[in-house]
């Protein structure tokens, strides 16, 4: 698929129709979206920093999204069974793993203390 240069509507019309196919297809980033949209909210009702959750929100969301498109690339590629694409569909879904993890700890360290104080247990 050839495609000429375009401009930056076009170019950010077509990267948004890459996020709403992942989404209509893929149910691992609509539970994303929604946890990272929950934690945001959670963010605001405790008065914490929202950059943090929502950097955070961001990053594993894009690791999904190229995740999402590299196992495309590769089913496209490698229609049978091949190693090296188990092998590289497995990288991909170990770098959306890392990116959650690396998520969890910005939202426990940023959203725990103020949770914790809000519920009474420390003052």
């Amino acid at each position: 698929m050839r495609r000429s240069s375009s401009s930056l509507p076009i170019a950010f019309w077509h990267a948004g129709r890459g996020v709403w196919y992942a989404l209509r297809r893929e149910a691992n980033l609509r539970v994303e979206l929604i946890i990272g949209l929950l934690a945001l909210a959670l963010a605001w009702w405790l008065g914490a920093p929202l950059v943090p959750v929502l950097l955070a929100a961001g990053l594993v969301f894009s690791a999904e999204l190229f995740n999402s498109a590299l196992e495309s690339v590769v089913d496209l590629a490698s229609p049978d069974f091949a190693e090296l694409a188990r092998a590289a569909k497995d990288m991909a879904a170990g770098g959306v793993l890392i990116a959650a993890a690396c998520a969890l700890l910005v939202g426990l360290a940023v959203l725990g203390p103020p949770l914790m104080v809000r519920l009474g247990m420390l003052h």
